[in-house]
């Protein structure tokens, strides 16, 4: 690094968590930085009613931390609450961690080192699942809470980044005052985001030691959650550009075929029976979104 200390953004944007975002904050404050960098938070509150002021203002008068940056984004749509949340980042580099997540003490400063090593323009970390409580057997042996990782430095296609657990340069974003695009309001914005910076030549890479905790309540665990996010997921797939033909191909081919062999995935086991579930409601999501019905609303 140069003689110049870098400074990282970190930028939350939260909805009706006050108990998690306490506990992501409490873990930003135990961060360790050897004194190589520094780092400031900004909460962005995506609730009209804005549930996290009191979170946030509450939590360096307990703590004797310094306060982190609190926004309001009223309008309930992700894309806008990231926008409003990268218009009060300072850093030379930003990082989003999302609100039912904490990380590892040494999160930041193994993302920024990897990020500086490869001299690349953002690197990503894993997410992985944490139970308060231990979760049915089906859960943990259809791996459903799991996310793929790969070995540090392996570079990133667009389509499989997300902005759970991301560290990038803010000057990779400079002049755009509409980063995330708000008809992705509901999900997708962060596939979207990254998929148009790989393109214009940006390359992002994998550190697998820069670690995030997902934390994956009960409601989580039903079929219900999973199906219907899938369907949500499905009709936001079609929102981005230059695939719509191909994806609906693929899905009017797909549908037909899952219908007829999940009657038989049951003999296989619950695990098995759900994973085709959840494909069978990803392709059906993007199927109903072509004909116009959403029948997922919330995100």
């Amino acid at each position: 690094m140069s003689d110049k200390k870098p400074h990282v953004t970190v930028c939350i944007c939260t909805f009706r968590r006050p108990a998690w975002l306490r506990r992501l904050l409490e873990s930003l404050e135990r961060q360790r930085t050897d004194y190589r960098f520094s780092y400031s938070v900004v909460v962005t509150d995506n609730d009209p009613h804005c549930s996290a002021r009191s979170v946030v203002e509450g939590f360096s008068v307990h703590t004797g931390a310094a306060r982190p940056l609190y926004s309001n984004e009223p309008r309930m749509n992700i894309a806008l609450a990231r926008n409003e949340a990268l218009r009060h980042a300072t850093g030379d580099f930003v990082a989003f961690i999302d609100d039912d997540e904490f990380p590892d003490p040494d999160w930041l400063m193994r993302m920024l080192d990897a990020c500086e090593r490869f001299q690349c323009a953002g690197v990503l970390g894993p997410v992985r699942p944490h139970f308060d409580h231990p979760p049915p057997p089906w859960i943990l042996k259809g791996g459903f809470c799991e996310r793929p990782e790969h070995p540090t430095g392996h570079v990133m296609d667009g389509q499989q980044c997300r902005t759970g657990n991301v560290l990038f340069r803010r000057r990779i974003i400079a002049g755009d005052d509409n980063v995330f695009r708000q008809e992705f309001g509901t999900g997708g914005e962060d596939k979207d985001f990254f998929m148009r910076l790989v393109q214009a030549g940006h390359v992002f890479r994998w550190c697998n030691e820069g670690i995030a905790y997902e934390t994956v309540p009960p409601a989580r665990w039903t079929r219900s959650y999973m199906l219907k996010r899938a369907l949500l997921r499905g009709n936001n797939n079609l929102k981005f550009r230059g695939q719509r033909i191909v994806l609906l191909g693929t899905s009017v081919l797909a549908v037909p075929i899952y219908s007829l062999i999940l009657p038989f995935t049951l003999l296989l086991g619950q695990h098995v029976f759900m994973k085709y579930c959840i494909r069978f409601c990803d392709h059906a999501g993007r199927l109903l979104a072509a004909l116009g019905l959403n029948p997922v609303k919330a995100r």
